[in-house]
Order: structure tokens, then sequence, then C-alpha cells
């Protein structure tokens, strides 16, 4: 049973590694130019925290997957909803740095957000560890939202991109 293990909690680090690749240039050229907030975390500590939340939130899906006996009808929200939120985090990169769309990156980080704290509510009653691998990420997205929206909000000359 470890392949289940290893798969669920490695795929949400796919997303990831493209994150990174589409962010690597930007963050050198584009990102500096941006106004932002005073109490942002270092640039540093954004792939310390996302490997570390892949990995919770990953492992919080094979515990849910396990739970359910696998892929079965009664894992279609938990499991759909977390499909959803994982898309959904996966395609903020790609709009933020890759098309520079300030507004529709925040309008999707809130979406994102409210999906993560379905995915934690459809969890609970089926595994409370896996719902609760996921508060972290829960309250790094609090603080990625208001960046978002700092971000978009001191920036007018890109809200319109």
């Amino acid at each position: 049973m470890w392949l289940p293990l290893v798969g669920m909690t490695a795929l949400p680090h796919l997303g990831g590694l493209y994150g990174g690749y589409v962010t690597r240039k930007e963050v050198k050229t584009w990102y500096p130019t941006l106004q932002k907030p005073s109490w942002r975390p270092p640039n540093a500590a954004f792939p310390v925290v996302w490997t570390c939340l892949y990995t919770g939130m990953g492992y919080g899906s094979y515990l849910v997957w396990k739970e359910l006996g696998g892929f079965k009808e009664e894992a279609l929200v938990p499991l759909g909803l977390y499909g959803l939120q994982l898309a959904l985090n996966w395609a903020w990169t790609p709009i933020f740095f890759g098309a520079h769309k300030l507004k529709l990156a925040f309008m999707e980080i809130v979406l994102l957000t409210g999906t993560v704290g379905a995915t934690m509510w459809s969890w609970y009653p089926i595994s409370r560890p896996a719902a609760l691998l996921l508060a972290p990420y829960l309250a790094w997205l609090g603080l990625a939202t208001s960046l978002c929206y700092c971000i978009w909000r001191d920036n007018p000359e890109t809200k319109d991109e």
C-alpha cells in the first residue's frame, strides 16, 4: 500500500513544480516592480512553505482515500472538492505570475480559500487528522489572499491588464 501513499502525497507537488517554473523569471523581473505591503513574507519563504503545505494536503488526501476504501461513490464529494481546490491552487500562479492578472488572481484565490474550507469540512467526519492537516494551508491562504488583495489594490496601473 505504499504506492498510493507516495503517489497521493507527491501529487500536489506537480503543480508546485510547474508554478516554480512559471514564477522563476517573473520573481526577478516583474514581481519586484509591484508595490507590496511591508508585512509580506520574504521570497525565500514561499518554496519552503509550499513544500510543507503540498506534502500535508497530499498526505491528508491519502488518509481520506484510505479511510473510504479507495475511489468509491462516498469519496466523490471529499476527494472531488480536494481535486477542485488542487486545480484552483495550480491555476493561481499562471494567472498571477504568468498573465499578470491581479484582479483575476485575487478572485481566484478567494474561491480557492473557500474551496479549501469546504474540503476541510467534508474531510472532518471521515478523518479528523486529514482535515487538520489542511489547517496550516487554510491559514496560509488567509495570508496569501490578503497579500494578493493588497498587491491588486496598490498597483492600479496593472489592475485592468
